[in-house]
């Protein structure tokens, strides 16, 4: 950091209060990022540049994971007034819609904020408009030979009840629950100053802060990490990691759209221990 020299005199002269106030404003500076993970976590979509998404022509689209090998994607999408396409813009791949902002028909069925639609591969394609614009989560995925839901799920989110949870102002709504696989797609949502414990997935867990701020911790190699989501925060969390834990807390209401894509099963840590995660 460079001063030219009248500056520096009167740093010099400054007494020792407004010195300690200098350095934590420096340290601040510093840390004004979040920290470095060895898996996406973090992330603050808005920031993401624009990608191009060949199914859903003529849209904005933020890409947040994939596989291109698999063409598997996560993707929010900005729709403009007046859009028209389908769902029959990705065959052989199933497809699921969550609706963030606006209004979005698929078929004959309009959705608002929280409204949900799965479309497995194999299925009659539906016509998907918007009125007005919206911005909808979608996800692009492959087949599971064990999943058990077969048939598409339209669902007004609003007209399910949030159900309680084991930790205090903890509630979620389930969106779906796979008999087969396991696969689940849910709304998290946590009250101002509520908690989750230290806690882990034994399968890849994903995420995005569809309102709200929120402090959340990641454990990575004993180490505690911690940043503040705000509405579009993302994460992609492996297998068997460690999060969550006393620091991390709903600062206003906040809901999260969660999902995983087989069985899993949630553990609760004492503390942040080191476990190998796997993606």
């Amino acid at each position: 950091m460079r001063f030219v020299t009248g500056r520096l005199h009167l740093l010099l002269a400054m007494p020792p209060r407004f010195w300690a106030a200098f350095f934590v404003l420096i340290i601040a500076g510093c840390a004004a990022g979040p920290p470095k993970m060895p898996y996406p976590a973090f992330l603050q979509t808005d920031e993401l540049e624009n990608a191009y998404l060949a199914s859903v022509p003529g849209t904005t689209a933020k890409q947040f994971s994939g596989d291109p090998q698999t063409r598997r994607t996560t993707n929010r999408i900005e729709l403009p007034a007046g859009w028209e396409g389908t769902t029959g813009g990705a065959p052989g791949m199933l497809l699921e819609i969550v609706v963030l902002k606006g209004d979005v028909s698929v078929g004959d069925i309009k959705l608002g904020p929280g409204g949900y639609a799965y479309i497995p591969p194999g299925t009659f394609a539906y016509n998907i408009t918007t009125g007005n614009g919206a911005q909808i989560l979608y996800y692009r995925d492959v087949v599971d030979p064990l999943a058990m839901i077969q048939t598409p799920v339209i669902l007004d989110a609003r007209l399910v009840d949030w159900k309680p949870t084991d930790h205090e102002g903890v509630t979620i709504k389930e969106l779906r629950s796979d008999p087969g696989n396991g696969a689940r797609t849910w709304l998290l949502r946590v009250s101002p100053g509520a908690s989750i414990p230290w806690q882990s997935s034994s399968v890849v867990r994903e995420g995005y802060l569809a309102s709200g701020q929120y402090q959340h911790s990641e454990c990575v190699v004993g180490e505690v990490r911690t940043w503040t989501y705000s509405q579009g925060g993302y994460f992609l969390r492996p297998a068997n990691a460690v999060n969550g834990g006393p620091q991390a807390k709903a600062i206003t209401e906040s809901v999260w759209v969660l999902r995983e894509r087989s069985a899993g099963a949630e553990r609760i840590a004492e503390a942040c221990v080191s476990i190998s995660p796997a993606l």
